[in-house]
C-alpha cells in the first residue's frame, strides 16, 4: 500500500511564498508521475502541475507557470511544490498523487493517478 503525506500548507499573504511537501512511503517507484491538483469549494479539482522521475520533465496549467516549481528528491522519497507570488486565486485544499505510468496525453487528468493524498490547505490574505 502507498501512501502520501502532504505538508507545508498555511496562511500567507498575498505576494508570498510556500512550500508544500509530499512524502510517499509504503513503496518504492522505480519510475513515476507525480502530480499536483487542489480543490477549492464549490470548485471542481484542478490540475497544478506534475514531475517525472528523472526530475526533468514538469508540466504546470497555465495560471501557475512561473510561479510554482516543482521538484524531488529520490533519496528522501519526497516531491515539493514551491509556490511563490501567491494570489488570491490560489487558496484551496493541495493534493499530491502518484502513479507508476506515464502518458503525456492524461497527466492532468485526476482519473490518471493511482495513489492521492489526503491534502494540505493553502490560504491566501489580501
Amino acid at each position: 500500500q502507498v501512501q502520501l503525506v502532504e505538508s507545508g500548507g498555511g496562511l500567507v499573504q498575498a505576494g508570498g511564498s510556500l512550500r508544500l511537501s509530499c512524502a510517499v512511503s509504503g513503496r518504492t517507484f522505480s519510475s513515476y508521475t507525480m502530480g499536483w491538483f487542489r480543490q477549492a469549494p464549490g470548485k471542481e479539482r484542478e490540475f497544478v502541475g506534475t514531475i517525472i522521475w528523472t526530475g526533468d520533465n514538469t508540466n504546470y496549467v497555465d495560471s501557475v507557470k512561473g510561479r510554482f516549481t516543482i521538484s524531488r528528491d529520490n533519496a528522501k522519497n519526497t516531491v515539493y511544490l514551491q509556490m511563490n507570488s501567491l494570489k488570491p486565486e490560489d487558496p484551496a485544499v493541495y493534493y499530491c498523487a502518484v502513479t507508476s505510468r506515464w502518458s503525456k496525453a492524461t497527466i492532468s487528468t485526476a482519473g490518471f493517478y493511482e495513489y492521492w493524498g489526503k491534502g494540505t490547505q493553502v490560504t491566501v490574505s489580501s
